[in-house]
């Protein structure tokens, strides 16, 4: 029992990097651009929902369907330095760069 609290006290105790990501399709080079609180989760999150089909992307669960996992990388764009803010200010920030790489690569945004 005295395991589970530990492992349990490290992930919460852990140190979070908020970011913007990348979702790409190889053989179409779509490019899917989302932003999250916690890059160290995301591709985990994103490849479940997609496994599944129940991706709140139409378009990327599309291409997931017809192309499959294999055709698909995620990419850390960039790693935000969000100390010091607010939720508020944190989540402002991330919307800002996630639309600021979004239209960089010419890609779909994502919720998330």
């Amino acid at each position: 029992m005295t395991d589970r609290r530990n492992l349990v006290r490290d992930y919460k105790d852990r140190e979070v990097e908020a970011g913007v990501y990348a979702i790409r399709c190889v053989p179409t080079g779509e490019v899917w651009i989302g932003g999250t609180p916690d890059l160290s989760t995301r591709q985990n999150g994103v490849w479940f929902s997609l496994r599944m089909g129940g991706h709140s992307s139409p378009s990327l669960q599309a291409a997931w369907k017809t192309h499959g996992e294999a055709a698909f990388g995620f990419e850390v764009l960039e790693v935000i330095d969000d100390k010091g803010l607010e939720r508020l200010g944190r989540a402002s920030l991330l919307v800002e760069r996630r639309e600021h790489w979004r239209a960089s690569l010419s890609a779909e945004g994502l919720r998330r």
